[in-house]
């Protein structure tokens, strides 16, 4: 099988499971169309935010950061729909991103399978224990998630991030470690701690060329999230206001950066956003221990 040929039964898969979770999705809808009307959050706002948090998650900023960060403030989803939330409503518009930037498949067939497949296997299993645990320990999850995104931006912008090799695969006891870690990433996702930076950082360590590294973080992304995310919508675990605004409006700020803008300076924002992230995870860590208390 050729690149072209992998790079298109790639994204005809993307497509098969994306779609299949916006039926799944929109047939929730439909079901609990009162239930969405209830549902706290204006419109206007949601709409403005939807575009632009995924029209900066095009650029690396991460919406699971911004979603985190900015949801339980606004008082738009409650503390144990909160994990379910962060990855339904990423869903559709992380496919399109998916579609908009693989184009070519260089990294060996194997390890994209083993990232995908171990991905894939950890998103769903882990949903229906995450939709168990107490709103208290989802908090402390989630600023474990927020902490982890703001080293990464720092490790980063200091320059200490790993900086990958010249590998095109990886064999072995590497690949066995690889596939445990995407497992386990794939889980962790479900609990608000993002996969995407985790899946890189981990790319990038293990000595894979970061210019073909792209189609692994990417297509581990696109597949195991909405398998996960259909998992919270089976067990009524997410906002469905949220979802429904990051689905249209979210997928126009993705199409926006991706076609229109295609580049942007974002390191004055990085630091802006790494503020508001480690405010944030610690603000929900105190809120955790007094609701204990």
């Amino acid at each position: 099988m050729d690149g072209i040929n992998i790079v298109q039964v790639i994204l005809i898969l993307v497509v098969l499971v994306n779609g299949l979770f916006a039926i799944r999705f929109v047939l929730d809808v439909l079901q609990h169309k009162e239930e969405l009307k209830e549902e706290p959050g204006n419109p206007v706002a949601m709409a403005i935010v939807s575009f632009f948090m995924f029209f900066l998650s095009t650029f690396g900023i991460s919406d699971f950061a911004i979603g985190s960060s900015l949801y339980p403030k606004a008082k738009w989803v409650s503390d144990k729909k909160l994990p379910g939330t962060l990855n339904t409503e990423c869903v559709i518009p992380v496919a399109v991103m998916a579609l908009a930037y693989i184009s070519s498949i260089e990294v060996g067939l194997l390890t994209l399978v083993t990232a995908i497949v171990c991905q894939v296997v950890g998103a769903y299993v882990s949903p229906r224990y995450v939709t168990k645990l107490p709103a208290n320990q989802i908090k402390r999850f989630v600023a474990a998630g927020l902490f982890i995104a703001a080293g990464l931006i720092l490790a980063g912008k200091f320059g200490i991030y790993p900086s990958g090799g010249e590998l095109s695969s990886l064999e072995g006891g590497s690949l066995i470690l690889f596939a445990l870690l995407c497992m386990l990433f794939g889980a962790l996702n479900n609990i608000g701690i993002g996969s995407y930076a985790l899946t890189m950082a981990t790319v990038y360590a293990m000595g894979l060329n970061p210019s073909i590294a792209f189609p692994i973080m990417m297509g581990a992304c696109t597949f195991s999230v909405p398998i996960g995310s259909m998992q919270f919508i089976k067990l009524d675990s997410y906002s469905r206001k949220i979802t429904l605004f990051t689905s249209t409006f979210g997928v126009l700020g993705v199409l926006v950066a991706a076609f229109v803008v295609k580049s942007l300076d974002v390191s004055a924002l990085l630091w802006v956003v790494v503020v508001v992230v480690l405010y944030s995870a610690i603000t929900m860590l105190k809120s955790s221990f007094n609701k204990e208390k």
